[in-house]
């Protein structure tokens, strides 16, 4: 595809934000009085109300013709029937399949109907939540299992932390889910301390079974299990994988029939649907993960079939390119206004910036526009008391969705109308705003004079005319919870195909895997680092002086006699008033009679 900009529908947005630039929202109300009932759409147990955008009949047409001639009818054809859109890794994308109707039999994508193997994993999983929920699996020592680790990262932790986090109030008793995904030792530390090994199953998910992080982690769970009455013999009783390299996942020691099978036609970010969302299924159950698919599924359909004038992913789509492109928008806030989503906004910013943040076209040009905004978030309504007043009052367009559910899972009181009047209330600020003479005359009511009017009423003018979507559902369900990922799955489809960009690759996060490598390496070696520039040699050099003055302290420390006592450690802050450096870190040597104490200070 060429650039977008050559497309007549684009060069006539670009004239009709001209005309558009001077014009309120509220004008837009004044002057149409079923605005609030046009902009406004539903599916999969969702409303869309978009009447808060700085839109019109014209605005809105433009935009759809704009997707046509963008291609996205032929795209959505393609995704749909297997074809490889993923033109750089010549792959078809099909997480639809994942969630695909009981009632189709056949998807075949190179000759492979690969609803089979989908089906067949999903039996699979059934068997295995089923023995861990019935107690019919026991670790190595006949103790019903009581914890469940996931380990991996990126799409193969975020999505299925995220959701199962969002279904909280579907959770089965009796087995406690955790997530690990940083390599950051204090990560799957915290969580082992938390952790029996006679009773806990590991579950690694990486496609390669040699994805750097993960791996480090699943190693580091071996080791503990190991060292605290496990065996390797055992190793199958406490460890499962979801990877396509079976042969490394047995050497690990996991039985085969507890390994499941990853597709290439699957990325990362939209693979929660799959076994990857097996610590979902298993904190949930199968009942509720087939809810959650299903959900998708209608997304999905509502997707492929609806009028784009109808369409959701489409509309915010479509809406969230006349910001980025034609009103300059740089970031796009995700604000759920629902205690389990709070973690939401952080998923969909992997799917969006992971998918759409490329500066080529599909045929390897460069872009002419801007592509893929920061996408971020939080719940609400916590950030109303600190990014809020950035929305508000700030210099940058930030168009905000909202999203909130009607009824709560955990009534008290008059918390949830409460809940759902800040919500509303904010986009109606972020479009109505303060005028400078409300601002006054606001100030005047509370008694001030006329010189604190003046002084103070420019700092409380609102500008207002700042733009929203509101996403809301009767209540928060694995069906809500799945069509709502998908709608912004397919969101995000929408937006990469009109920039005439890949959504389904992800060649920026290689480079980076290479340099830690080849940095590791360097870390760990006498190697000539002089290739290297100034800064990265500085580094390294700091890195490795600390290091191996640590190890030359630690290990004289070790050759101390036992009878001389025992070692306590002394973090830096306690060294402050000794006259040292905030570096430092030291000992004490505290004698059996508890007496005789002598500080060993680490060499600096």
């Amino acid at each position: 595809m060429s650039s977008p900009t050559e497309l007549a529908a684009w060069q006539v947005l670009t004239a009709h934000q001209q005309e558009m630039a001077s014009v309120s929202m509220t004008s837009l109300f004044e002057d149409d009085a079923q605005r609030a009932e046009k902009y406004c759409a539903h599916a999969a147990g969702w409303t869309l109300d978009y009447a808060k955008n700085r839109a019109n009949d014209k605005t809105l047409s433009l935009l759809t013709e704009l997707a046509k001639e963008a291609g996205l009818e032929s795209a959505i054809k393609g995704m749909f029937s297997g074809a490889h859109i993923n033109n750089t890794e010549d792959r078809s994308v099909l997480h639809i399949a994942l969630r695909a109707s009981q009632a189709q039999e056949t998807l075949m994508v190179d000759g492979v109907n690969v609803l089979a193997e989908v089906r067949a994993t999903l039996k699979q999983m059934e068997q295995f939540v089923a023995q861990l929920h019935s107690g019919e699996w026991k670790g190595y020592s006949g103790k019903t299992i009581t914890d469940v680790v996931s380990i991996g990262i990126g799409g193969s932790y975020l999505g299925p932390k995220v959701v199962a986090e969002a279904l909280t109030p579907y959770k089965k008793d009796g087995i406690k889910v955790h997530f690990v995904a940083n390599i950051d030792g204090s990560d799957i530390t915290g969580k082992l301390k938390q952790l029996n090994p006679e009773t806990t199953v590991f579950v690694i998910s990486s496609k390669t079974f040699g994805t750097l992080e993960t791996l480090s982690n699943a190693n580091a769970a071996r080791d503990w299990f190991l060292s605290n009455g496990g065996s390797q013999d055992n190793v199958s009783k406490h460890f499962a994988a979801v990877s396509s390299n079976v042969k490394k996942a047995v050497d690990f020691g996991m039985a085969e029939e507890n390994i499941f099978p990853m597709w290439d036609w699957v990325g990362g970010r939209y693979s929660l649907w799959s076994a990857i969302g097996l610590p979902v299924a298993i904190a949930v159950g199968m009942d509720n993960f087939y809810a959650l698919l299903d959900g998708a599924h209608q997304m999905d359909e509502h997707f492929r079939t609806a009028p784009f004038e109808e369409n959701l992913p489409v509309i915010m789509g479509a809406l969230g390119v006349w910001y980025i492109n034609f009103h300059n928008a740089q970031t796009h806030a995700l604000i759920p206004y629902d205690h389990y989503l709070r973690a939401m906004p952080a998923h969909i910013q992997q799917l969006d910036m992971e998918s759409n943040g490329k500066a080529n076209l599909l045929n390897g040009d460069g872009v002419a526009t801007d592509t893929g905004p920061i996408i971020w978030g939080g719940a609400g309504t916590n950030g109303q008391h600190a990014y809020h007043q950035l929305l508000h009052q700030g210099t940058r367009l930030v168009p905000v969705d909202f999203i909130a559910p009607l009824t709560s899972h955990n009534p008290i009181g008059e918390h949830h109308v409460h809940l759902i009047a800040n919500c509303l209330s904010q986009s109606q600020a972020l479009m109505v705003g303060k005028t400078l003479e409300q601002a006054k005359q606001e100030l005047r009511d509370a008694g001030a004079s006329e010189d604190q009017v003046e002084a103070v009423a420019p700092h409380k003018v609102i500008q207002g005319n700042r733009p929203s979507n509101t996403l809301f559902t009767d209540k928060m369900t694995p069906a809500t919870v799945g069509a709502l990922i998908a709608l912004y799955e397919h969101r995000t489809f929408v937006q990469g195909t009109i920039w005439g960009i890949n959504s389904f690759d992800q060649w920026g996060v290689e480079l980076g895997k290479v340099l830690g490598t080849d940095i590791y390496n360097r870390l760990v070696s006498d190697s000539d680092n002089s290739t290297l520039d100034a800064s990265t040699q500085a580094l390294i050099k700091a890195f490795k002086k600390l290091r191996l003055n640590r190890l030359a302290f630690y290990t004289a420390l070790t050759k101390t006699p036992a009878s001389a006592g025992v070692f306590v450690f002394i973090p830096s802050p306690s060294l402050q008033g000794l006259g040292r450096g905030s570096e430092s870190e030291a000992f004490m040597q505290v004698a059996p009679s508890g007496r005789h104490r002598r500080l060993y200070m680490t060499p600096s």
